[in-house]
């Protein structure tokens, strides 16, 4: 039987979510308490793989089980082994083909900035000095809808097939005075997409390219050209859809 596991994670001492040799990650964490408590070697598969320092508040992973399992008992006992710096929502059994990764049909990830410094926001939010110009940002943030080829702002030698996403939402918004969130929604992402595309905007708002530099830099389908990725810190994956019939057991 197969089941979900909705969870956050506050990824400031993880090596990213995805299992990696002498490093801790989110999903190794998990694997290990659930196999703790279910006396059963169990591995999980993600929904996607956020990097060194990312956080979330959402991310979907699914197991697979012999037998029916008590799902409040399965969240609750995970809960009680996990570390702080992870919490389950909810476990939910789904059909047999149900696959976390593949079957998503949007992911959702914001970006924090902060334009005030605090020591209680240092970890999850972009804290710059000099206000950007937000209304130049969200015009090229504009320009990123209309793209589907991202390979200017993937990292390099990545395994993926291919680079194309397709962007139904890109947009700043002044959450509340002295502090901006950059939403953006595709049905996939690049490794470190969302963090240089953060990055290069930051250069619109700050005057160092034109929009018309930044709509260059994405035809030029080269990672070279963009601008430096924006610190792990601030970016968070929000949400992530599926479709009605993963639950339809």
């Amino acid at each position: 039987m197969r089941y979900f596991i909705y969870l956050s994670y506050d990824g400031g001492r993880y090596h990213g979510w995805q299992i990696q040799p002498g490093a801790e990650s989110v999903q190794e964490t998990i694997e290990k308490s659930l196999s703790l408590f279910l006396r059963k070697d169990i591995q999980i598969t993600g929904a996607g793989r956020t990097d060194t320092g990312v956080h979330a508040r959402m991310m979907v992973a699914h197991f697979d089980f012999g037998e029916p399992l008590d799902t409040v008992w399965v969240c609750n006992k995970l809960n009680g082994i996990l570390p702080d710096d992870i919490a389950v929502q909810r476990v939910i059994h789904v059909n047999e083909g149900a696959h976390a990764r593949f079957d998503a049909i949007s992911r959702t990830y914001r970006y924090y900035v902060s334009l005030d410094k605090s020591p209680f926001g240092k970890n999850y939010s972009w804290y710059i000095v000099n206000e950007p110009d937000f209304g130049l940002m969200n015009k090229a943030a504009s320009m990123l809808v209309r793209n589907i080829d991202f390979t200017s702002f993937s990292k390099l030698h990545t395994d993926t097939r291919t680079n194309d996403c397709h962007l139904t939402e890109a947009v700043w918004t002044e959450l509340k005075p002295g502090l901006w969130a950059f939403t953006i929604t595709a049905d996939r992402f690049l490794r470190n997409m969302v963090r240089a595309i953060v990055g290069t905007l930051m250069e619109v708002g700050r005057h160092k390219i034109t929009l018309e530099d930044f709509n260059n830099i994405i035809l030029e389908h080269n990672r070279c050209s963009a601008g430096d990725s924006a610190p792990a810190c601030g970016l968070f994956l929000e949400n992530i859809a599926y479709p009605d019939s993963v639950f339809d057991v």
